[in-house]
């Protein structure tokens, strides 16, 4: 069985107009999805990033810089993610149109990334 990356990206602003019982009531969906991958062990990690910008760290040629990201022009940002186990990418792909990040009316999108074992 091989590793995959669930890296849910949205835009924070579309959960601006939701009243706290709706975040609450999307929570706890994702939190009964982990919850089934856990129990049958798929799920290996998963956290929710701060909502914070974060920060880029990059080489510019003469050092290493840091500014702050992701870019204010950037509509999408990683929101958290989902270490998961499956057999390829196929059946990663099928577990992550299970997630309620891509139920119906969310704007959300996941990358699905196979880990490479160092």
């Amino acid at each position: 069985m091989a590793k995959f990356l669930l890296l849910l990206r949205d835009n924070p602003g579309d959960f601006s107009s939701l009243s706290p019982a709706e975040i609450q009531r999307i929570i706890g969906e994702y939190r009964a999805w982990a919850e089934g991958l856990r129990a049958r062990n798929q799920l290996h990690n998963s956290n929710k990033l701060m909502d914070d910008a974060g920060k880029i760290v990059r080489h510019n040629g003469s050092g290493v810089v840091l500014k702050d990201g992701p870019y204010t022009e950037t509509k999408e940002v990683i929101g958290g993610y989902f270490l998961i186990e499956a057999a390829d990418y196929a059946a990663a792909v099928a577990i992550a149109g299970t997630c309620p990040h891509v139920r119906p009316g969310a704007s959300g999108t996941i990358e699905v990334r196979q880990i490479q074992e160092m």
